[in-house]
């Protein structure tokens, strides 16, 4: 049976660079590793154990200049007699052991990851479970930013023993680990011994054992509380953002890092405005004789009102925009301040008095009234390009 290119088992192209090699290499090992496929059927183990043997024999030759050069080259017949196997120097006189160290660096542990906490200096490092909170904001607290409180029941250090989970204060160093938080345990597989860490079945990781814990946490260092959580909200948020609160979520255990609060921004609908990313919409609603005779109106802002004039002949779908008068950018998301665009719209009556229709039927036969075909190619130009 012909063997694969080493490239190909790789994902890679002829001529990868080095990283590109490694970086390939450890995402296959890191998959396949036989310590990674607990739970599987064995057609699924042997299937990972004989592309982890393939994957490894590909990098122990691309990783090394003189074979990678004779591969390019030469192809398989390049590294000469017994070069496919694995036992015996089959990974090109290089252990296996040495291979995996020099990718993921020494002391690997590929059943290790996950949990609740990690281990730095041999010692599990706990954190805190995240909070969330939900809050609401008008459309001026945007405008300016607010601060928010709120009394949040949440997981708080113990008072009674300051969080070590100890009634005393002391704690011993784990005799089973040394207080390194794991244990190395000897693996037998295909490709010989290996050693893999493991978290100490005493301690749990911790690397101390508390021999009178606390009676109020029982040994955990955190206890149910309350804290009044003071929330200080930017302006320029935008509906369904997250803002993050670092270290203001439940405590962890035993002295560990607290975890934080999600702060989900809903911002209620406003009668007056629409918003458009830190624009606001306003929409001018004009009688028929201001807007065909023109004069000045009031409309409201964010801070107050404005005045605006209206040129005589103001046709409905004008859009007039006042500078600086819509919603702040959230720092680092935009520069400056928002506009307030207006979209002016005629009101026609719905019901008129009899006077009123007969004021109307003058107006009817007069020219003035009646659009030219100038006008009727302009409006209509503004009609198409509100759907281009």
């Amino acid at each position: 049976m012909d063997k694969r290119d080493y490239y190909e088992v790789l994902g890679l192209q002829k001529g990868a660079s080095a990283d590109e090699i490694k970086k390939a290499y450890k995402k296959l090992a890191f998959k396949y590793h036989p310590d990674r496929q607990y739970g599987k059927s064995d057609a699924e183990k042997k299937e990972a154990e004989e592309k982890f043997k393939e994957a490894t024999k590909a990098y122990s030759v691309l990783s090394d200049a003189d074979k990678k050069a004779r591969y390019d080259q030469f192809g398989h017949a390049g590294m000469g007699a017994g070069a496919g196997g694995f036992g015996g120097g089959g990974f090109g006189g290089m252990d296996i052991n040495d291979i995996l160290n020099s990718v993921f660096g020494a002391g690997f542990d590929f059943g290790g990851f996950g949990g609740g906490g990690s281990r730095g200096g041999g010692r599990r490092q706990y954190k805190g479970s995240d909070l969330r909170l939900k809050v609401r904001m008008t459309l001026n607290e945007v405008a300016t930013g607010a601060t928010k409180k709120f009394k949040v029941k949440k997981q708080v250090v113990c008072n009674h023993c300051n969080g070590s989970g100890s009634e005393d204060g002391q704690t011993q160093t784990c005799s089973t680990c040394g207080g390194r938080g794991y244990t190395v345990r000897n693996v037998q597989s295909f490709f010989g011994q290996m050693q893999t860490q493991v978290e100490c079945p005493d301690c749990h990781g911790e690397g101390t054992i508390i021999k009178n814990k606390c009676k109020h946490c029982k040994g955990t260092g955190i206890t149910p509380g309350e804290e009044v959580i003071e929330v200080n909200i930017p302006a320029g948020v935008a509906d369904g953002m997250v803002l993050t609160v670092q270290g203001k979520g439940n405590a962890a255990p035993m002295k560990g890092v607290p975890g934080d609060i999600q702060v989900f921004i809903e911002v209620e609908k406003n009668n007056t405005f629409l918003r458009e990313d830190n624009n606001l919409i306003y929409n001018l609603l004009l009688d028929f004789p201001t807007a065909a005779l023109g004069g000045t109106v009031e409309i409201p802002t964010l801070d107050g009102s404005a005045k605006v004039k209206i040129e005589a002949g103001t046709q409905p779908g004008k859009v007039m925009r006042l500078r600086g008068k819509g919603l702040p950018a959230l720092q680092g998301y935009g520069i400056g301040i928002g506009d307030l665009i207006v979209h002016i719209s005629i009101y026609i009556p719905e019901t008129l008095s009899k006077d009123d229709k007969k004021a109307i039927e003058k107006m009817k036969g007069s020219e003035s009234f009646s659009p030219n075909s100038s006008i009727k190619e302009k409006i209509f130009r503004r009609f198409r390009s509100m759907f281009e």
